[in-house]
């Protein structure tokens, strides 16, 4: 069942969702923008468990609160993992006040018709089985289109929604992330696109049914209104998609009803060689630039 306390603040309150769910094939590039090479340790044991130092690092800092981060996006070895002595999703809400999301998908399938689906999730209901017990309120898998085609933009979201229906029959929320890449030749096209297919599905859902929508900064500010004013919309966030932390929050801020979803655009400023004031001064400065764009619109 949906914890109407987490469901409140999601739906209502000003802030934004934290990404920190950079998983295997994402984390040595993350790692390194970090300043921890590949060459700084050895084999993956030790790279997520550095990967973990650095997000309880982030999620122990003072500014890391539900003041102005609402929830946060997990990877599963850190819902698995521990923060100030508790199980991390326990942590971020009992001391924190930030709602756990979890990352569910298992990565992209080889793009056809111009987009990527997701790999079969044969383990999924396990998955959501532990997550519930753990505490996570709610779930989040990205798929990728890379130009407009109607049968890719349209495998895409139909399997995000097959899949999300699944995940709201656990009693979790999904977030449905079906991503337009910033480099894509008809990125505008597909967006369009897109819109009209995620409109589609959202009026096939169950009345009194929320899902969360996680998309790209679109070229047209304010074009995925009718999808923010949507009933079964409790809200929705932008992914940063490779933008600058500057550029995605001067996009975001002419994009009424979005709030950030930012994974690098979070942590680009950050270093492991900063002692603790100097991170949590860095951090504190990123997440009130973040909250402002999403919270402050033009």
């Amino acid at each position: 069942m949906t914890d109407p306390k987490m469901m409140s603040q999601m739906e209502d309150k000003p802030g934004f969702i934290a990404a920190l769910d950079q998983s295997g094939g994402s984390t040595p590039g993350a790692l390194k923008l970090y300043g921890i090479a590949e060459t700084d340790y050895d084999g993956d044991e030790a790279m997520f468990r550095l990967m973990h130092e650095m997000r309880v690092r982030i999620m122990t800092a003072p500014a890391f609160s539900g003041d102005r981060v609402i929830g946060a996006i997990l990877f599963e070895k850190t819902m698995d993992g521990e923060a100030g002595g508790k199980p991390v999703p326990t942590y971020l809400w009992e001391d924190r006040g930030v709602v756990p999301f979890l990352k569910v998908d298992k990565g992209l399938a080889a793009e056809e018709n111009g987009a990527q689906v997701l790999k079969p999730m044969p383990d999924l209901d396990a998955l959501l089985k532990r997550a519930t017990a753990k505490g996570i309120f709610g779930t989040k898998m990205r798929s990728v289109i890379a130009k407009d085609d109607k049968a890719g933009v349209g495998a895409v979201v139909r399997q995000q929604f097959e899949i999300g229906r699944q995940i709201l029959d656990h009693g979790l929320v999904p977030i449905i992330e079906p991503e337009v890449s910033i480099g894509s030749p008809s990125k505008q096209e597909a967006e369009a696109r897109l819109r009209d297919e995620l409109a589609r599905e959202l009026d096939a859902l169950p009345a009194g049914t929320r899902v969360f929508l996680k998309l790209t900064l679109p070229t047209q500010a304010d074009f995925y209104k009718p999808l923010v004013e949507h009933k079964a919309v409790a809200r929705v966030v932008a992914l940063s998609g490779g933008y600058s932390r500057a550029d995605a929050c001067e996009k975001l801020s002419r994009n009424h009803g979005m709030v950030a979803s930012f994974s690098r655009a979070l942590t680009e400023d950050l270093r492991a060689t900063m002692d603790d004031a100097a991170f949590n001064a860095s951090l504190g400065k990123t997440i009130e630039e973040i909250y402002a764009a999403s919270v402050n619109k033009t």
